[in-house]
């Protein structure tokens, strides 16, 4: 029986976690936050299904519903109401041709892509490794709050050095985390990762009554053009019109998408953050009242940053440890998005069974 361990408990480790204990391997996860899921995160309270990661994934994706297939929930797979969306130019709102969103955000999308919007799931997109976490319980052992200190090869395989002073020894490893996290363990076989770029978001949902917002909400959204987005904010997804059942009879939620200043990353609170997405949003629409509840989301350096040149980084350090029962899977390295990361880690859970 293969011993795997798998650094990082977001979707792709979960995937690959659940791949190979199906396959008979025995497999360790191991995640330094509370809770698995990483940036796959929905709340669900009072009738509201509210997002505080990714809100969904590319329509053309075949992984997912794949994915979803193998875990039974194919089902429950649903699409926008809408494929409408605005933009914001610092004056109005005007409806945008498709692919002209992307552009506004500065955005380049393949001409195939324009206008096919995203799918999720029924009870939100952490309904995926909510049912992962069910399907690999009592079959992997699971270690959340458990950070890796390092990564050594021994004599038969590997061991896994925890914060807390654990060890935990394996035939293969599969880094699940972000690409700092992996070069940190890597040593030099990591050093092309260091320079990985990032990018850090917060996020506010506003729930209102539906009365509070003049606005018909007759699409997805709208996106701030480039030079008029103040204090970093960017788009606004109208939540209850762009899926359906995201919040109970008579409200709406609205998502307000920020690129925060480090400092205020920082310093600002969820009250603070609430007063700036309300202040934000009332530039755009007329808003009769504060919102009722809010939820805010921050995510630090959580969002890789695709390019040639982070794809080459990714090639080097995979050449480094070619052979070696070392993996890499997941968004950070091999694509943005949720797709990817499920494509990502399929195909490590596939070579860690043929090592």
């Amino acid at each position: 029986m293969r011993r795997v361990a798998v650094i990082g408990g977001g979707l792709a480790g979960c995937i690959v976690a659940f791949r190979r204990a199906m396959a008979g391997d025995q497999v360790t996860l191991v995640e330094a936050a509370p809770r698995v899921g990483g940036q796959l995160w929905t709340v669900r309270a009072s009738g509201f299904v509210v997002e505080l990661g990714a809100e969904g994934f590319i329509a053309r994706s075949e992984a997912v519903p794949g994915l979803a297939s193998a875990l039974g929930i194919a089902g429950d797979l649903v699409g926008q109401e809408t494929h409408r969306s605005f933009g914001f130019d610092g004056v109005a709102l005007r409806e945008l041709a498709p692919g002209e969103a992307a552009e506004f955000l500065g955005f380049q999308v393949p001409r195939d892509e324009l206008g096919k919007g995203i799918r999720t799931f029924r009870l939100g997109m952490a309904q995926l490794t909510e049912t992962l976490a069910l399907a690999i319980a009592g079959r992997v052992e699971v270690r959340t709050s458990a950070a890796v200190a390092s990564l050594a090869k021994v004599a038969g395989g590997f061991r896994l050095a925890l914060a807390g002073g654990a060890e935990i020894d394996a035939d293969a490893v599969v880094l699940a985390t972000h690409a700092a996290g992996a070069a940190a363990l890597l040593g030099e076989a990591g050093r092309a990762l260091r320079d990985a770029e990032t990018l850090s978001s917060v996020t506010v949902s506003l729930a209102y009554p539906r009365a509070a917002i003049e606005h018909p909400l007759d699409g997805t959204g709208f996106v701030v053009a480039a030079g008029h987005q103040a204090h970093g904010f960017r788009a606004c997804t109208f939540t209850t019109s762009k899926f359906a059942e995201r919040a109970p009879a008579g409200h709406v939620t609205l998502r307000l998408f920020f690129r925060p200043d480090p400092a205020d990353l920082e310093q600002m609170g969820d009250d603070a953050w609430t007063a700036r997405a309300e202040a934000s949003l009332a530039r755009v629409l007329r808003v009769h009242g504060p919102s009722e509840r809010a939820w805010v989301s921050r995510w630090s350096s959580a969002l890789p940053v695709s390019t040639p040149a982070h794809a080459a980084r990714v090639r080097e350090a995979e050449q480094a440890l070619a052979g070696s029962g070392v993996l890499l899977a997941g968004s950070a390295f091999h694509g943005s998005g949720i797709d990817a990361a499920v494509r990502s880690a399929e195909a490590a859970a596939e070579r860690v069974g043929a090592l």
